[in-house]
């Protein structure tokens, strides 16, 4: 089944490890392979992952990106997942980080990554983060 990518202009994303720019046209671009893609909104630089969730999403991220080298992420996920289990009483949340386990050990990156954004959701809820950009509220007001 085909993947069509509705692109803004100038917008970035990743196509099988290649960062691709839209031109200055809105555009169109149609996969009609399997492909890593992710957009710029979802793509995390190592220095951006500063929470809990976060640091689950990063490596997880990595994973999907460079899914023949997945091994190499995923014992950094293991310890960054238990880090945030350790702290989180909430039994949805707690669930959602099992259903991310289960999706990294059937080789279902996109949707473990797709999963580890309502982890930063739930965290920055609870933090007072503006979920988009992840600033503080109180920084992001003033």
């Amino acid at each position: 089944m085909p993947l069509k990518l509705s692109l803004k202009p100038g917008e970035k994303f990743v196509l099988n490890g290649a960062v691709v720019q839209n031109g200055d046209r809105r555009g169109v671009l149609v996969l009609q392979n399997k492909a890593s893609v992710l957009r710029e909104k979802d793509i995390m630089q190592a220095e951006d992952a500063t929470s809990p969730a976060r640091r689950v999403y990063f490596p997880v991220m990595m994973m999907y990106l460079d899914e023949a080298g997945a091994a190499r992420y995923y014992d950094e996920f293991v310890k960054r997942v238990g880090e945030f289990m350790g702290v989180i009483r909430n039994p949805d949340v707690l669930a959602e980080c099992v259903g991310i386990s289960k999706h990294l050990l059937a080789r279902e990156y996109y949707k473990a990554l797709m999963a580890c954004r309502k982890l930063i959701e739930y965290e920055d809820e609870r933090i007072g983060q503006n979920v988009v950009t992840g600033v503080p509220a109180s920084r992001a007001a003033g």
